[in-house]
C-alpha cells in the first residue's frame, strides 16, 4: 500500500473520531440545557386557577417568568430597571374579586426600589418591563407573590394574586 493512501486513512478515522466526539459534546450540552428551558417555560398558575385566568382573560400576554398581563394604559420612556426608586398605585385582588390591599391615592403611592425584596417576586420581574406612565392588570402566581406561607392573615398560602398597577414615577437609580 502507498504511504500517503495510509496517512490519508489515518487522517480520515481521526477525523470521523474527532467529529463523532464533537457530536457527543453538542448532545450532551443540549441535553443538559433543554430541562432549564423548559423549567423556565412551565406553567406556573395552578391548574385551576390557570383555567378561570384563560377563560376571563384570554388576551393576557405572558412573561418569561410565568406572569401574565394586560396593558391597560401605555406609558412612554425606558423600562425600569433593578435598584430604580419607583411610586406605584395598586389594587390587589383574588380571583374572586375580593381586595386584599391597595394603595389609591396619587398624594401617598407605594415607593420602593425595584430588586430589593421589598415586594413580592412578581411585582419586583413585572416592573422591569413596565415603563413610567403604564397601567397594567397583573396577574401573578403563587410562587411569585406569597408562596406557601401566604401572607397572613391578608393572603392565604397558594394563592393567585391579581394587581391593577400604575407606575407614577421613575427616579433612576444604582
Amino acid at each position: 500500500m502507498y504511504p500517503q493512501i495510509k496517512n490519508i486513512r489515518v487522517f480520515v478515522s481521526l477525523f470521523v473520531l474527532a467529529g463523532s466526539m464533537l457530536m457527543r459534546f453538542f448532545l450532551f450540552i443540549l441535553l443538559v440545557s433543554v430541562p432549564t428551558v423548559l423549567m423556565a417555560q412551565r406553567e406556573k398558575l395552578p391548574p385551576e386557577d390557570y383555567a378561570w385566568v384563560t377563560k376571563n382573560f384570554p388576551s393576557a400576554k405572558k412573561s418569561n417568568t410565568g406572569i401574565r398581563y394586560i396593558e391597560i394604559e401605555k406609558g412612554s420612556g425606558e423600562t425600569i430597571n433593578r435598584g430604580d426608586l419607583v411610586s406605584v398605585l395598586y389594587v390587589g385582588r383574588f380571583l374572586d374579586g375580593e381586595t386584599f390591599d391597595q394603595k389609591i391615592d396619587p398624594n401617598e403611592p407605594l415607593t420602593f426600589r425595584v430588586g430589593r425584596t421589598k415586594v413580592i417576586r412578581g411585582w419586583d420581574h413585572i416592573l422591569q418591563i413596565m415603563r413610567p406612565g403604564d397601567k397594567w392588570l397583573v396577574i401573578v402566581p403563587p410562587e411569585l407573590a406569597y408562596g406557601t406561607k401566604g401572607h397572613p392573615p391578608l393572603v392565604s398560602p397558594n394563592k393567585t394574586l391579581v394587581f391593577t398597577m400604575q407606575v407614577l414615577d421613575v427616579e433612576r437609580g444604582e
